[in-house]
């Protein structure tokens, strides 16, 4: 596939939509709330927006327990929002990307109704069913992601079935032909109405083992680490079988022109690139949340970067994450400075970078009281929580940061007033304009988007605090130096060259020539254009 295809060339911008724009006043982001700032996200400069999933739910997960593939919950709309959402979307060239949860659905879906009304029902192979063990316990170990056995009994059937998440969570048997017919249709759905693509949840984990072997005690368990983390997950997912899954959905999507297959993966690189397929017939973009797991350093980082670039299969297209709906947001992760070279990293390094609602506003820690506590996680396992990273969209000093007419359904970060986008907007030394100036530089410089990746060597005096690298295409040759640390560094440029500051983290900095020397200021990253001989 052409490096000018859009989902290498663009970047994406998440929306979790309960927390983006509500339009009416139950405190609740909606549908139509998206549209109503789709012009924002044209203004910042993003190609594509993901949105978390807003079908037919209970909300035990908050949309992530479908009742139906195939709907919008009223909570958010009606399916004609979404189509008015998709058409607005496309005259402003933005594309849309659906969150699919085809690992389980909820337990109100008609098809686990079905399934669980006895064990005859020809629904009864599209669950993971199984008897009880020796003992008339669990069939097996595997433990919930959210804490607690992952098999509940089912008094009626005298089974039990098995939920990688919540009780309320079912999983889908994707061994069965008939499951994966039905979610194929599913996805036609949606491609019919003009989506551009998935992003598929827990996409590892849709296959299990034909045996349902135990899983092995983790040698490395601590008792702070959630509960999941007892066993190591060799049986319960990544089983090789799921790659046939994940080539059959690409399929479909191949029907439909570029359309662009995202899978959700929390595996080392190894393992994670493993999701391209065989002859690139996986994901397009095994998601790499490499950054979020990796120690914030210049060292750690840089080696990070060489280890995932030698690992990509020949064809295979890069992708970087730094936060999502799942974890810590990145300001509360390495602080305000940081998070600014956080920033210039993911939008400099090769690949598609996915940004996430809020991080360029520099959103950081937000105490959620315990009474407040929504995550069905943080309620199952206190201090393992994912409401601080998905509080509402902050848009100007108004009432509710102009997120909702009525109470938010999560609080706001306590410098709301003057960390939002009407404040932002037209600061120049603010976060947010540094987002919008290096998504305006991805878009003027090929060699930022498409080019290709080389690390700069450092003396070992300075690398580890700073990392730096060049991106090259055409001939131009832009290079990008990092930071990570509180004390300023002085770095030789190569004999007899200059560099021309095309944007640095500190504002005044912009537009500098530099000669002999690249004089860094504590927490800065510059990306500077190498113009040849001084």
């Amino acid at each position: 596939m052409p490096e000018t295809v859009w989902w290498k060339t663009g970047t994406v911008y998440q929306v979790y939509p309960r927390s983006f724009q509500d339009s009416g006043d139950d405190g609740v982001g909606d549908l139509a709330g998206i549209t109503a700032r789709l012009d924002y996200l044209a203004w910042l400069g993003v190609d594509a927006i993901w949105i978390s999933p807003f079908y037919p739910s209970p909300m035990a997960d908050f949309g992530y327990d479908v009742a139906d593939y195939c709907g919008v919950d009223p909570l958010f709309g009606t399916l004609d929002d979404f189509d008015r959402l998709v058409a607005e979307a496309h005259r402003r060239r933005l594309k849309v990307i659906l969150d699919f949860v085809p690992n389980h659905s909820s337990v109100l879906h008609p098809w686990f109704r079905e399934s669980r009304a006895d064990r005859e029902n020809p629904k009864r192979d599209w669950y993971v069913w199984r008897d009880p063990g020796p003992d008339g316990g669990p069939p097996n170990n595997w433990l919930s992601n959210f804490g607690g056995p992952a098999w509940t009994r089912d008094e009626a059937g005298g089974q039990y079935y098995y939920h990688a998440f919540l009780p309320e969570q079912p999983d889908l048997n994707w061994r069965n032909p008939a499951v994966r017919a039905a979610m194929h249709d599913a996805l036609r759905f949606w491609l019919e109405r003009g989506v551009d693509g998935f992003r598929v949840d827990v996409i590892w984990h849709l296959i299990k083992d034909e045996g349902f072997r135990d899983n092995p005690e983790n040698p490395g368990f601590a008792p702070h680490q959630p509960e999941i983390n007892r066993f190591e997950q060799v049986y319960s997912c990544d089983r090789p079988e799921v790659l046939d899954i994940i080539a059959g959905m690409r399929a479909v999507l191949r029907d439909y022109g570029e359309r662009v297959l995202i899978g959700e993966i929390y595996l080392p690189i190894e393992r994670l690139v493993s999701y391209y397929g065989t002859n690139l017939d996986g994901a397009d973009l095994p998601f790499n949340f490499q950054l979020i797991q990796t120690p914030w350093r210049a060292d750690a980082v840089a080696a990070l970067v060489e280890e995932y670039e030698a690992a990509l299969p020949e064809g295979g297209w890069p992708n970087w994450v730094l936060g999502n709906h799942d974890q810590p947001r990145i300001a509360a992760r390495v602080g305000p400075a940081q998070a600014r070279i956080a920033a210039m990293l993911l939008l400099t390094l090769r690949g598609t970078p996915t940004l996430y609602y809020g991080d360029e506003l520099g959103l950081g820690p937000v105490e959620i009281p315990p009474e407040r506590t929504r995550d069905p996680w943080g309620r199952n396992e206190p201090g393992h929580g994912r409401d601080p990273e998905r509080t509402p969209m902050q848009w100007d000093a108004g009432p509710q940061a102009g997120f909702s007419a009525g109470e938010p359904w999560l609080p706001l970060t306590p410098d709301w007033v003057c960390r939002n986008v009407e404040a932002m907007s037209d600061d120049p030394a603010s976060i947010l304009t540094l987002y919008r100036r290096l998504l305006g530089l991805r878009r003027d410089h090929g060699a930022l988007s498409v080019g290709g990746y080389r690390t700069v060597a450092l003396a070992p005096e300075h690398a580890e605090q700073v990392f730096a690298y060049e991106r090259a295409h055409d001939g131009a040759v832009l290079r990008v130096v990092l930071n990570f640390g509180g004390t300023g560094q002085s770095l030789p440029l190569e004999a007899g060259w200059a560099g021309h500051v095309l944007l640095s983290t500190h504002p005044g900095r912009t537009g500098a020539r530099e000669r002999g020397q690249l004089r860094l200021a504590p927490d800065e990253g510059v990306v500077l254009r190498l113009d040849g001989p001084a």
